[in-house]
């Protein structure tokens, strides 16, 4: 394969005739999306130079402290977009979500990077880096799902709940089906994904992978690697939010309180 044909500003520039396009397309249909075409172009071109020059800093710098505290920030805004999905505003939530998005990321990443990718160092950011913003990226999808499917069951639910309880089931017994639900809800997506990938999209890593000159098996090989890190990421997140989450709905003395 050959190199990677670089984009220069030109490029990107006349790219930028694909979205006019689309805002004239709108405008033309009366749909009204004009707007929000323009915004979202917006955004898109801030947010991926600015990650564009924050990666190049930290892939210069190349220090396990710099990439630690990058990744860090990455679990707090991830953990603040999910929090913001689940409309019931419940005090302590969010330190739930972080903690429950930070402690998947972190075994799973370091697994799969310990135990089966194995860099000559541990922080190497080309494979902690990725890794860790795949993971971080769906496990958050995966909580604001499964977070906000539990809350509104368990609001939807209190006489049924009140009722398993004054009859001496347990608060983990009394919400066990509405967690499971909630559980199964949150690794919808990821199975959806799991069961078409390859067969109806080329999907992003991999379309990655083979624009950057890399072997399409080489590139399926880490595609398939990911996407079981991810299922795992998912369902280990969801299981830890919603069995907080479970305990932020009674006090001390076993009873409902929201």
């Amino acid at each position: 394969m050959q190199e990677l044909i670089k984009l220069d500003f030109v490029d990107l520039a006349s790219a930028t005739a694909l979205i006019v396009i689309a805002i004239g397309l709108s405008a033309w249909e009366r749909i009204g999306l004009e707007l929000n075409l323009v915004l979202a172009a917006g955004r898109t071109i801030l947010q991926l130079a600015v990650l564009g020059y924050v990666l190049d800093f930290i892939f210069a710098f190349d220090n396990a402290w710099i990439i630690l505290a990058f990744l860090g920030i990455l679990v707090t805004i991830t953990a603040i977009v999910a929090r913001n999905r689940i409309t019931q505003k419940i005090p302590q939530v969010l330190p739930l979500v972080w903690g429950s998005i930070l402690v998947s990321t972190v075994v799973t990443v370091l697994y799969t990077n310990l135990a089966i990718i194995q860099p000559n160092r541990w922080y190497e950011p080309q494979y902690l880096i990725p890794l860790a913003g795949i993971v971080l990226g769906n496990a958050m999808n995966a909580a604001a799902i499964a977070g906000e499917r539990f809350v509104s069951t368990m609001n939807n639910s209190q006489v049924e709940i009140e009722t398993h309880l004054s009859l001496g089931a347990t608060p983990e017994l009394a919400v066990a089906r509405y967690r499971k639900e909630a559980i199964r809800a949150g690794l919808i997506p990821t199975l959806n994904q799991m069961a078409i990938v390859g067969m109806v999209t080329i999907p992003g890593f991999v379309a990655g992978q083979l624009l950057s000159g890399v072997s399409a098996l080489d590139a399926v090989s880490y595609q398939i690697l990911f996407m079981f890190a991810i299922a795992f990421a998912n369902l280990l997140t969801i299981i830890l939010l919603t069995k907080g989450l479970s305990r932020l709905f009674f006090n001390s003395a076993a009873q409902l309180i929201r």
